[in-house]
């Protein structure tokens, strides 16, 4: 009887040793970690790999190291133009202290995403919306250094910040497109203006070339009717010398004079 008794009494030890060793080995992945308390007091990080906890006197806390995606909710942002839109963004970041991520705050998670929040809403209000539309990368740079500045003590690497969506109400969308279509007609007067100007610059540099010889402006008369002549037009224009216009008036004149003579009884 003593026999069986002592052996049953090993048994219970045995599986008693066992239960307490298999509670007592952890096994960690390769992207985890595990931070360490013993008695509540932090003693250090393990991991990854075999680790022991000694059950009763240690507890060990796990921490996921690999980069995790918060989606930022839509917030609405004033800009600084006094326009209101709805703007939602994208954070990719990580722990890189598992120690701080555990110690030095509850819960990572929420706090990088109201911490998130309200950065997003703060740094986009001191921008227009046409910055907002067309240098986003500017922006997400400025969100990503803020944002990493302050999770710094919380041992989060924020790697990335990308802003998904800016949402803006029918009326500024109308609003945008006139100003679009504006800006369109003022860069076709201008493009056109330059045109007529450097046009008139050519059409004064060929004068004053041809003003050299008399025979150049001939040649260009002859030219001029070349080409009318090959357009198979029914009427052909002669082009009438300008030079010859001053005395049109004192030729018209001269014979009005003839006439009055004729006229005049002997």
């Amino acid at each position: 009887m003593d026999f069986l008794f002592d052996f049953g009494f090993i048994a219970i030890l045995a599986l008693f040793v066992l239960a307490v060793l298999a509670s007592a080995i952890r096994i960690l992945r390769e992207y985890e970690r595990a931070v360490i308390f013993t008695l509540g007091r932090f003693t250090g990080v393990k991991g990854p790999g075999l680790i022991l906890v000694i059950p009763g006197l240690q507890q060990a806390v796990r921490v996921d190291m690999r980069v995790k995606v918060l989606d930022v909710p839509s917030q609405d942002v004033i800009s600084r133009d006094n326009v209101s839109v709805r703007v939602n963004a994208v954070i990719y970041f990580r722990v890189v202290d598992a120690e701080r991520a555990t110690i030095q705050v509850e819960n990572f998670m929420q706090a990088t995403s109201e911490l998130s929040q309200t950065t997003l809403r703060s740094v986009l209000g001191k921008h227009d919306l046409d910055e907002m539309l067309s240098e986003r990368d500017t922006l997400n740079s400025d969100i990503q250094s803020l944002l990493d500045a302050q999770t710094d003590t919380w041992g989060i690497k924020v790697a990335n910040v990308e802003i998904k969506h800016v949402d803006i109400n029918e009326s500024m969308i109308r609003a945008i497109a006139r100003q679009a279509e504006a800006e369109r007609e003022r860069r076709a007067k201008v493009i056109n203006a330059e045109g007529e100007e450097q046009a008139a610059q050519k059409l004064l540099e060929a004068a004053q070339i041809m003003a050299k010889d008399p025979g150049a402006m001939q040649l260009r008369y002859l030219s001029s009717l070349n080409i009318i002549a090959g357009e198979k037009n029914s009427t052909i224009i002669f082009p009438f010398p300008m030079e010859l216009a001053g005395l049109v008036p004192g030729l018209k004149d001269a014979m009005h004079g003839m006439d009055r003579a004729r006229q005049r009884p002997e």
